[in-house]
């Protein structure tokens, strides 16, 4: 059976090499070349390949936040990662039993790494995510796609039972997430003005204290940018009024 294999690597001669040892090996169709992070998700939806060669180091999106993503697919390919990290980063790798290549690339490698591939599994993830920046995206998966939604655009983070609602200027999305996990990776990004609700301090506009129903004092809300909606501030995280723009 034809193997299929998606090959992402941001540089031109790296892929080109990859190309070449696979028509080597033989039965293998390089079904897709990704230049980012971003166009591997792309590519491997549209494409559905069985194994993905991912390297590391990317632009727009690294190719462990890619992997990410991908594991929310109904069938995410297997992945091997390819990769130039050093020493400490390697031993994590090997310790979470993750499959990689060490650039350069040699035939045989490749040829048990593409024999042994297998899927990310949920704590190996877990453990070379360590390796990663935060994420620059959230994914969403809807209907069996896979959504992404810039941090940079999400104007509040708001826990809601199980689930965790994403507001941007346009969209509302929920996702099934953590709001304590995602404050710890997100850092100052977001800020805690509500025991269910991150904001983005980038989003805030300003504080005013207002009528809100069910409350029979007016509360401090913050105004945000681009959308009609406010948050309400609870009374512990009031002090925050005084050092936020």
């Amino acid at each position: 059976m034809m193997l299929k294999v998606l090959i992402a690597d941001d540089e031109t001669p790296a892929r080109s090499r990859l190309k070449d040892l696979l028509t080597d090996i033989g039965n293998i169709e390089v079904c897709g070349e990704a230049s980012n992070g971003i166009e591997v998700i792309t590519l491997a939806e549209k494409l559905k390949p069985d194994v993905l060669l991912l390297d590391i180091r990317m632009p727009k999106m690294d190719g462990i936040e890619a992997a990410r993503h991908l594991q929310t697919l109904a069938q995410p390919p297997a992945v091997i990662f390819t990769t130039a990290y050093d020493t400490h980063a390697l031993a994590a790798f090997e310790m979470s039993a993750v499959d990689y290549l060490l650039k350069p690339i040699r035939l045989e490698r490749l040829q048990v790494a593409l024999h042994k591939a297998g899927k990310l599994l949920p704590t190996q993830l877990s453990e070379i995510n360590k390796l990663s920046a935060k994420r620059t995206h959230l994914s969403i998966s809807e209907r069996g796609r896979i959504s992404l939604v810039p941090v940079a655009e999400i104007i509040y983070l708001r826990a809601e039972l199980k689930y965790v609602t994403v507001r941007t200027a346009q969209h509302e999305y929920l996702i099934e997430a953590s709001l304590t996990q995602l404050e710890q990776e997100f850092g100052n990004t977001f800020i805690r003005l509500h025991r269910n609700c991150l904001v983005a301090v980038a989003y805030i506009s300003g504080y005013e204290k207002r009528s809100i129903a069910g409350h029979q004092e007016k509360q401090w809300v913050a105004l945000l940018k681009d959308v009609p909606d406010t948050v309400i501030i609870s009374r512990r995280q009031q002090h925050l009024i005084r050092h936020t723009p």
